[in-house]
């Protein structure tokens, strides 16, 4: 049985930050909790997405690591209780909306976080006493506003999934005025963590047709404007562009992802230095063609859709022409030529199977990897 779930609203427009104080007493929250991140307070992005607050009483948490992390959500936490907070507003990349997450789980449930988890069987055990947010995005990435999960790095060092539906931001205000001055650098790696989402979910088997044509949506807006995006950082209509596509593959991935995010995941956790995005883009490649022997990729042709909203004349049965226009795609926009310029060795290739095997995305795309399998991708990703 198919199950689909949208659930919660969205604004998206230049502006959309000023109807912070409306969302905030929409959802009953009196004295939020901001979570950001201190480059996100340093370039004064902060204070133009708290413009919208109009006097609301709040506290300001911005020690959100790139990577978020068990610890920084006990800090938060700490900071939460110590300033009388009731709920969280969320400020920046899919980090801050990620431990804003956890936090809204930690405040409200007892035991250690990985309690929680997905591969634990925590998701069940996360109730409605979470904590209510509300998520202004400041990157075109992940798509965390509108998700039901966290990506969190636990005391023990795995990076596991946390989902349940009740940790979905009761408002997400996409203003892509808040993206404006994003770096290239920054712009490249998540965009193609947006672009990663909305390919990896429509390769998964689950049957969601909704989800379907929002992904192929998606992926035809953020192949489309990427680049415009990342050569233009004021280029308004790219960045518009781009922040919906990155809300769409999150919109899309409630069907499952798969080896892509497993590898990723379990790599990031390893290596926290190591950006999301940037080592998604790095393993689409290869797990495009892994995928490419799955029978609902040939049943639906589901190569030759992707091929099409990338504006690709075909591709053949192997992926070919879908991999290679997304490592042409990368070189363009200066990332990196492989996981081998990102300082990874095969020494940590074991490790890395290791956690994606036990990853929650492992089971979710349209061919199940072996060991073999995931070090054929680790190789052909170098």
């Amino acid at each position: 049985m198919a199950r689909i779930l949208y659930l919660t609203q969205i604004e998206i427009d230049f502006g959309a930050r000023r109807l912070l104080a409306d969302e905030c007493a929409r959802a009953g929250m009196r004295r939020p909790l901001v979570v950001t991140d201190a480059g996100v307070r340093a370039a004064g992005v902060l204070g133009l997405a708290l413009e919208g607050l109009a006097g609301l009483p709040h506290a300001i948490f911005d020690g959100t690591p790139s990577n978020p992390t068990e610890a920084a959500v006990r800090a938060a936490v700490d900071v939460l209780h110590r300033e009388g907070c009731d709920s969280l507003v969320a400020v920046g990349g899919g980090s801050s909306i990620d431990l804003a997450k956890g936090v809204a789980i930690a405040a409200t449930h007892d035991g250690p976080l990985k309690t929680y988890a997905t591969i634990e069987g925590g998701s069940p055990r996360i109730t409605e006493r979470v904590l209510p947010i509300v998520a202004l995005p400041t990157t075109a990435g992940t798509g965390s506003e509108v998700a039901r999960g966290s990506i969190l790095i636990v005391y023990d060092g795995r990076k596991l999934g946390f989902h349940s539906w009740h940790l979905v931001p009761k408002a997400a205000l996409l203003d892509p005025e808040l993206t404006l001055g994003l770096p290239p650098a920054l712009t490249a790696a998540t965009g193609m963590d947006a672009i990663a989402h909305c390919l990896e979910t429509f390769m998964a088997p689950a049957v969601n047709p909704p989800a379907d044509g929002i992904a192929l949506d998606g992926l035809e807006r953020g192949w489309a404007h990427i680049e415009r995006a990342t050569r233009d950082g004021a280029d308004r209509e790219a960045r518009w562009q781009m922040m919906s596509a990155s809300m769409q593959g999150a919109m899309a991935f409630q069907k499952g992802l798969g080896c892509v995010h497993s590898l990723s995941h379990s790599l990031g956790g390893l290596d926290p230095r190591l950006h999301h995005g940037t080592l998604n883009a790095m393993f689409l490649p290869a797990v495009v063609r892994f995928n490419a022997a799955a029978d609902p990729m040939r049943r639906d042709r589901r190569l030759q859709r992707i091929a099409h909203a990338m504006g690709l004349a075909g591709c053949d049965a192997e992926g070919t022409e879908v991999a290679e226009a997304i490592r042409a795609m990368n070189a363009r926009l200066g990332l990196p030529a492989g996981l081998g310029a990102m300082g990874v060795t095969e020494a940590l290739f074991e490790r890395v199977i290791d956690g994606a095997m036990a990853d929650h995305c492992h089971k979710t795309g349209p061919r199940l990897a072996t060991r073999d399998d995931y070090r054929a991708m680790l190789l052909a990703s170098m």
